[in-house]
């Protein structure tokens, strides 16, 4: 853990505790963020641990501008450490604690940069949501007076045309607040196109991610998404913890020797795992269209497994292979059957 003969901070809200370098804590303390921020810069260079929540980024980077080490933690695994009840002076003891432990997984303090790519992800997501929301309410309200509308959640402007088509006889009331519902769809289907392009747009702009482009499977969203969401990929030993980061590993629950092995855990960053899944279907799609699969162990799989557990078992392997490509800078090597 370094040198621990000076003060650990931990942040918990507004309180901090400072604990020695035997785990016993001699500072306790309520602060407002200026105050935090002045502790901070006025500090001698420590370990600094705080929970991996909001804005705990952006007290990272600060501290880490400060000299001090930063360790961000799972609030997962911070809660064994309190003690009976819960409050602010608990939680700061127990990250304390947490962070005392040799063993113990942080998270990386990301860049400005990388929390904009996230960003940029997030609101994509969001609206999108919002344009399924939108359109299914339209298709309720219309169902309400005989018409039926199929489902079209990936354009909204071909949505709105086919609505427009089917009005027929509904009232005047009712038309008014559909065309009201359509307006929001067009204007949120713009906003996702416009952000489809800037995605674009930045994985051709980075070098990474162009890199990653040469995997079958890998398109400019996912190229992007592992660059936004995921640590450096020397934070892994192997491609085996990269994997089972995104949680692409089967879950345990094995003892007395026996091994016990369920469905994948969906641990880690699920964004990224959903892309790899998918860009795997597209692959195994791909091969069952042109009849023939050059990837002899995708081809046994496929004669063995379901679809969906051949993706997965695909998308572990992807994420295996992504890591090998990220820490050797290398592109990818296709493999083609003999």
């Amino acid at each position: 853990m370094g040198d621990l003969s000076q003060p650990s901070l931990e942040c918990a809200r507004a309180y901090i505790c400072g604990a020695d370098k035997e785990c016993y804590v001699n500072l306790r303390q309520k602060l407002t963020r200026p105050q935090f921020q002045k502790v901070l810069s006025d500090l001698p260079p420590c370990i600094v641990a705080m929970e991996a929540c909001g804005s705990a980024h952006h007290w990272g980077r600060i501290a880490q501008a400060a000299g001090h080490e930063v360790r961000l933690i799972p609030a997962l695994y911070v809660k064994p450490f309190v003690k009976r009840h819960k409050n602010d002076a608990l939680d700061a003891e127990a990250i304390a604690e947490a962070a005392s432990r040799p063993s113990m997984r942080t998270v990386a303090v990301k860049d400005e940069e990388q929390q904009a790519q996230a960003m940029l992800f997030r609101t994509r997501e969001m609206f999108v949501r919002q344009r399924t929301q939108l359109i299914n309410a339209v298709r309720a309200h219309l169902a309400e007076y005989g018409i039926v509308l199929p489902q079209q959640r990936r354009n909204g402007r071909l949505f709105a045309e086919r609505c427009r088509a089917e009005f027929g006889t509904a009232p005047e009331a009712v038309i008014s607040m559909v065309e009201a519902y359509l307006r929001q769809i067009e204007a949120v289907d713009r906003e996702v196109a416009e952000l489809d392009v800037k995605i674009k747009k930045g994985a051709l702009r980075n070098a990474d991610a162009r890199r990653l482009q040469t995997m079958p499977g890998i398109g400019p969203m996912s190229a992007m998404a592992i660059q936004a969401f995921c640590p450096p990929a020397q934070n892994f030993r192997k491609g085996r913890d990269f994997a089972a980061w995104l949680g692409l590993v089967p879950r345990q629950h094995s003892t007395g020797g026996k091994d016990r092995l369920g469905r994948i855990t969906k641990m880690g960053q699920r964004d990224v795992r959903k892309l790899l899944i998918i860009g795997a279907m597209s692959v195994i799609s791909a091969s069952e269209r042109k009849g023939r699969c050059e990837d002899l162990w995708l081809a046994h799989m496929l004669e063995k497994r379901p679809r969906m557990v051949v993706a997965v078992a695909l998308a572990n392997r992807m994420a295996r292979r992504l890591w090998a490509m990220m820490t050797k800078e290398q592109d990818y090597e296709i493999q083609v059957a003999a």
